[in-house]
């Protein structure tokens, strides 16, 4: 077993249980002591327990919330995500092989990508590959990355996800994010799906952080990557308006392209 699948596993007893021992886990899993203490130190970073002396609990005053289902993100800054994704698709070129995440703004980007373009898109978005199938473009080759479903919000994590992955170095990423801050980076909201999304922000030759205007000085509650990793950030014409909330992108050299309005 894969270790972000043992630690997947490992969130849903404790949500279940409310508290579990390291032995326990070590018998079930079949791994030694100090495996499980690692990855209870990863889940406890990720603020999905609290390590107790031989185990760990859950406690909901570090639980990040829910993560908002799918719908109701996607309709949230509309008309700014679609200008982002307007804008985003400009950069694609023929013969790219795209990694696509799971985000609400990707689910706009598949009605802008000029239709006579063969690319190849690797996703672990099931709206996204929903969208595209709207589209229903045989030059599109689109490649589903597989995984655990999660039903919430859409989506497939965990190790066949990342297995599938391995063979795969897109020219370009398309990622977005929960919050974008000097302190903090850029973070996330799903423990689940971060490692993927590490992994082909890694791989890419290019990376492209997709975010509207209301994810600049915000925090999320898993760390995605460093400003060192993004090579472009797209957000929308109402960035103009953060008075000066952005500014700490200017000591990065993140090239930063605001969609306008048409």
């Amino acid at each position: 077993m894969y270790s972000e699948e043992r630690k997947a596993e490992i969130r849903n007893l404790i949500g279940q249980k409310g508290s579990i021992e390291v032995n326990t886990l070590a018998e079930l899993f079949q791994t030694s002591r100090e495996t499980i203490r690692r990855d209870l130190s990863d889940l406890e970073r990720q603020g999905a327990l609290r390590r107790t002396h031989g185990g760990a609990m859950l406690d909901h005053s570090l639980t990040p919330p829910p993560e908002s289902p799918v719908g109701e993100r996607g309709v949230q800054q509309m008309e700014e995500k679609k200008l982002i994704c307007q804008k985003a698709a400009g950069f694609i070129c023929s013969n790219d092989t795209l990694f696509i995440d799971n985000s609400s703004t990707m689910i706009y980007l598949p009605q802008y990508i000029p239709a006579d373009m063969h690319i190849t898109i690797l996703t672990n978005s099931i709206n996204f590959l929903y969208e595209t199938a709207k589209v229903n473009n045989y030059k599109w080759l689109l490649i589903c990355l597989g995984g655990i479903f999660n039903s919430r919000n859409l989506s497939v994590h965990g190790s066949g996800a990342m297995k599938n992955a391995e063979p795969y170095y897109p020219t370009k990423t398309f990622i977005s994010c929960t919050g974008i801050s000097p302190i903090n980076k850029i973070a996330d909201s799903s423990p689940y799906e971060v490692e993927l999304k590490r992994t082909m922000v890694d791989r890419a030759q290019e990376v492209f952080l997709l975010v509207d205007h209301t994810k600049f000085e915000k925090t999320g509650q898993v760390f995605l990557c460093d400003f060192d990793s993004v090579d472009h950030i797209i957000t929308g014409p109402d960035f103009a308006c953060l008075e000066g909330r952005g500014d700490f992108l200017n000591k990065t050299n993140i090239h930063l392209v605001m969609a306008e309005d048409a």
